[in-house]
């Protein structure tokens, strides 16, 4: 079995590790308010599905009262 001759270096193991990275799929952004959301969900910022209102979102100021 052949064996390295020499150890592989941090920086050289490092270099070659960076190409290794996870990528994020399927987010898109939300067209009514520009936030950035699972896609085929509906957006947690606004409460819109496919140009609808499916949740109804209560501001920040009726919630304080």
């Amino acid at each position: 079995m052949a064996v390295p001759f020499r150890r592989t270096s941090k920086t050289a193991k490092r270099l070659r590790r960076t190409h290794f990275k996870l990528s994020v799929s399927g987010l898109v952004t939300c067209p009514n308010c520009g936030a950035t959301i699972k896609s085929h969900n509906v957006c947690p910022k606004c409460g819109y599905y496919n140009g609808k209102e499916v949740v109804k979102q209560v501001k920040k100021a009726e919630e304080e009262k």
